[in-house]
């Protein structure tokens, strides 16, 4: 019997899997969260509305100023402020 390992970096590598925080993630494009290090009541909060790892998000567009930008995942739209988006680590295929 024989084991695979396959280390998580040489796995990104070989499938072109992007990771990064949520501000580095370009407009109109698609990730999955990873995971959330905001502080607890915030991070309560996204968990609340349904921004779990593994979820599906979209960068739709920012606001005039650049801050905050607008996330589209499981049909609704939130605005997040840069300073919390970039708490939030997501991989994206490329």
């Amino acid at each position: 019997m024989y084991y695979v390992i396959i280390l998580k970096g040489v796995y990104d590598f070989y499938h072109n899997i992007k990771s990064m925080n949520l501000t580095e993630l370009p407009i109109n494009n698609f990730a999955n969260i990873v995971s959330i290090n905001c502080d607890s009541s915030l991070k309560k909060r996204l968990l609340d509305l349904g921004l779990v790892p593994n979820t599906r998000i979209y960068k739709a567009f920012t606001s005039p100023f650049g801050d905050p930008v607008a996330y589209e995942f499981r049909g609704n739209i939130i605005a997040i402020r840069k300073n919390e988006a970039k708490n939030i680590i997501v991989t994206t295929n490329s």
